[in-house]
C-alpha cells in the first residue's frame, strides 16, 4: 500500500532559507504580519488534513470512481463528501481568499504548497476546490458588484463549487470555433444552449450548488475568439439573499470513462435554455476566462508536483527495502541473500531523477507563488509589474515543463518497483495514469510551448525573458568567483548565453517563416525549463554549502542532488538546442501523402 508524508522540512528550507519569504511578504502591507511560525503552523496542519483525511480516500476513490445515476445525478466516491465537509469546517477553502469575502487573506506562498499536498494526497479530490478557487479568481476580477456579492462568499466558504465550461466536441484548443449560443432576455439574463465536454467537477453531490462559468456566443457575435462571451450559469438559480431557487436548465448528460482521476466527475454538460448572466461584457469572455485558465495552469503544475513527491517517496522506500542481486562492487549486506536495490547505479539514477525534478520544481513553484503575492499586493508599481511579467512568462513553463517531467518521473517510480509497479496493489500505476492528463488539459503542452515562444518571448522581443536573465546574471556575478560554486555556476552561465543566442536565432528565422517557431517551440520550452531549474539548483547549492559545516544530512542531500542535476539532467539542453536549430524543414518538407 502507498504511503505519504508531507515534505514540511523542504517547504521550510525553501520558504525560510532559500527564498526568505517572510522578508518578501513583509513588504506587502496585507501580509506584513505573516511570519515563519504562522507559515509553518498552517502548512503543518494542512499536511495533517491531507495525509490523514484525503490520502486514505485516494485508492478507493480511484477504484470506485464517480457514478452517474441518470437524470443528471452524479455521486462521488465513498468518503469524498464527508472530506469536503471537514475541509469546509476547518476553513481550508478560505485560505488565500479576500477577508472582505470571508477569506483568511493568507499569501499564495502558503496556498501553493498546500495545493501540492492536496494533490499528493488525492489529485481527483483536490480538483473540486482547485476549480472553485479558479472561478473565485475570475469573478473577483471581472464580476459586477452584484455578482461578487451573490456568488463569491459562497465560493469562498465552500458551500458552492465552481467549474469552467470551455471545450466542445469539435473544438478544444481553438475556442474560436465554439457554437454554444446565448440569447438575451428582457430581464438582462441570457438563455444558453449547447453542449460542453470534459468538464471537470461538472456535477457532484459534495456542495449544494455549482457555479458554471460558460463560454458562448451572442447572436450577433463576430466569428472567432473575438466573438466569445462569458456567463455565470448556476446549477440552481440563486436569489439575492443567497438562497436557492429553481433548478436551472444545465445538466450532466454523462460522465466520461477515462484513464485516470476517476474520483473527479469529468462530465458532458448539456445546456438547454439555461439561464445565465454575463461576466465582463459582450465578446470579452476569453479575456475574463484567461484569469481562471492561468490559475488552472499553475494548479496543474501543482497537481503534477504533488504526484511526483508521493511517487518518489514510495519508490525510495521500496528501493531501500527490496532485495535483489548483489552490488557490482561486492555485497553490501552479506548477512542477507541479496542487497537492497538502491545499491544499483540505475536505480539510483531513477531515484535521483525524481528527486532533482521534484525538489527543483518545488523551488520554482514557491518562488513563483511569491511573485504572485508581489504582483497582487506590493505597494510599488514597478515591483508589481516585474512580478507580473515573471508570472506571465513562466506560467506555461510551470504547466508544461513540470507536467512533462512529472509523467516521466512517475513512470520511473513505477519502474523502480519492477513488475510490482504494474500491479494495482502498490499504487504506482495510479500515479502514472493520473499524471498523464496533466500534459493535456488546460492547454496541451505543445500549446504552452507555442504560447511561451510566440507570445511571451518573441512578441515583446524577449523583454520578459531578459528580466529573468538578469536574475541569473546577478547570481553568476555574486557566486562565479567561488571555486566551490564552479560546478553549478559554470553550466548555468553557459546555458544563459546559449538561451540568449538561440532566442535571437529562432526569432529571426520565424520572421521569415512562422513554421520555424512552431517547429522549435517544444524544444525551446524545455530548454527554458532547464534554464529555470538550473538557476534554482544553483541558488540551492549556495545555501547548502553555507550550511554544510552543520553536518546536517539534509544539506548534504541537497548538494548531492544539485550535482546530479547538473551532471546528468541539465546536459539534455545540448540535444534540445541542436534539435531546435534543425528548423522546420525536417517536419514540413514531407508531403502529406507520404505519411
Amino acid at each position: 500500500m502507498p504511503q505519504y508524508t508531507p515534505p514540511l522540512r523542504d517547504f521550510q528550507f525553501l520558504l525560510h532559507e532559500l527564498l526568505d519569504a517572510q522578508s518578501q511578504l513583509s513588504e506587502i502591507p496585507r501580509h506584513a504580519e505573516v511570519n515563519r511560525e504562522l507559515i509553518d503552523q498552517v502548512l503543518e496542519e494542512g499536511g495533517k488534513f491531507c495525509a490523514d483525511i484525503l490520502f486514505p480516500l485516494n485508492r478507493e476513490g480511484d477504484e470506485e470512481g464517480c457514478r452517474y445515476a441518470g437524470d443528471g445525478v452524479v455521486t462521488t466516491p465513498k468518503g469524498f463528501k464527508e472530506a469536503w465537509e471537514q475541509f469546509k469546517q476547518a476553513g481550508w477553502p478560505t485560505l488565500t481568499c479576500d477577508p472582505d469575502l470571508g477569506g483568511q487573506g493568507l499569501p499564495f506562498a502558503i496556498g501553493i504548497p498546500f495545493q501540492e499536498m492536496l494533490n499528493s494526497a488525492n489529485q481527483a479530490w483536490a480538483m473540486y476546490p482547485g476549480l472553485t478557487h479558479g472561478a473565485y479568481d475570475c469573478l473577483r476580477e471581472h464580476g459586477t458588484p452584484e455578482q461578487k456579492a451573490l456568488y463569491l462568499p459562497k465560493l469562498v466558504s465552500g458551500e458552492w463549487t465552481g467549474t469552467m465550461c470551455l471545450t466542445e466536441a469539435h473544438c478544444g484548443t481553438d475556442l474560436g470555433m465554439l457554437r454554444s449560443r446565448a440569447e438575451p432576455q428582457p430581464d438582462g439574463s441570457y438563455l444558453i444552449t449547447g453542449t460542453k465536454i470534459f468538464i471537470s467537477s461538472g456535477e457532484h453531490d459534495m456542495a449544494e450548488n455549482i457555479i458554471h462559468l460558460v463560454l458562448a456566443r451572442l447572436p450577433d457575435a463576430p466569428q472567432g475568439t473575438k466573438g466569445i462571451s462569458l456567463f455565470i450559469v448556476p446549477k440552481f438559480i440563486a436569489h439575492a439573499d443567497g438562497s436557492l431557487g429553481e433548478r436551472n436548465g444545465i445538466r450532466c448528460a454523462r460522465i466520461e470513462e477515462k484513464m485516470g482521476i476517476h474520483g473527479n466527475s469529468t462530465c458532458v454538460i448539456d445546456l438547454d435554455g439555461a439561464r445565465g448572466w454575463m461576466v465582463s461584457g459582450p465578446n470579452r469572455g476569453l479575456q475574463a476566462m484567461f484569469v481562471m485558465m492561468n490559475a488552472a495552469r499553475i494548479g496543474v503544475g501543482m497537481q503534477t508536483l504533488g504526484l511526483m513527491e508521493v511517487a518518489y517517496q514510495n519508490s525510495l522506500a521500496y528501493a531501500k527495502e527490496r532485495t535483489q542481486s548483489r552490488a557490482l562492487t561486492g555485497p553490501k549486506q552479506p548477512d542477507k541473500p541479496a542487497d537492497p536495490i538502491i545499491v544499483h547505479p540505475d536505480v539510483r539514477r531513477m531515484l535521483l531523477t525524481q528527486k532533482a525534478y521534484t525538489e527543483g520544481s518545488r523551488a520554482f513553484a514557491l518562488w513563483l507563488a511569491l511573485q504572485a503575492d508581489r504582483a497582487d499586493g506590493h505597494p510599488d508599481e514597478d515591483v508589481r509589474k516585474d512580478a507580473n511579467d515573471m508570472l506571465t512568462l513562466l506560467t506555461p513553463v510551470v504547466k508544461a515543463f513540470i507536467t512533462d517531467n512529472g509523467f516521466a518521473t512517475t513512470n520511473l517510480a513505477m519502474q523502480v518497483f519492477g513488475g510490482h509497479g504494474y500491479i494495482r496493489e502498490w499504487g504506482m500505476e495510479q500515479y502514472v495514469r493520473d499524471a498523464r492528463i496533466n500534459m493535456i488539459y488546460e492547454g496541451t503542452n505543445a500549446i504552452q510551448s507555442l504560447d511561451l515562444l510566440g507570445r511571451k518571448v518573441l512578441q515583446d522581443n524577449g523583454a520578459k525573458l531578459r528580466k529573468f536573465g538578469d536574475l541569473v546574471k546577478d547570481l553568476i556575478e555574486a557566486e562565479g568567483h567561488r571555486d566551490e560554486m564552479a560546478e553549478f555556476i559554470n553550466p548555468l552561465a553557459d546555458l544563459a548565453g546559449k538561451v540568449e543566442k538561440l532566442t535571437m536565432e529562432i526569432g529571426m528565422k520565424a520572421m521569415r517563416n512562422p513554421d520555424e517557431a512552431g517547429a522549435a517551440a517544444v524544444d525551446y520550452l524545455r530548454i527554458i525549463g532547464h534554464f529555470v531549474l538550473s538557476y534554482f539548483w544553483a541558488r540551492t547549492a549556495v545555501v547548502a554549502l553555507a550550511r554544510a559545516a552543520t553536518g546536517d544530512p539534509f544539506y548534504q542531500a541537497k548538494l548531492a542532488t544539485a550535482r546530479f542535476y547538473f551532471a546528468k539532467l541539465q546536459p539534455e539542453t545540448a540535444m534540445l538546442i541542436r534539435s531546435a536549430r534543425a528548423g522546420s524543414a525536417p517536419l514540413m518538407d514531407m508531403a502529406v501523402e507520404l505519411f
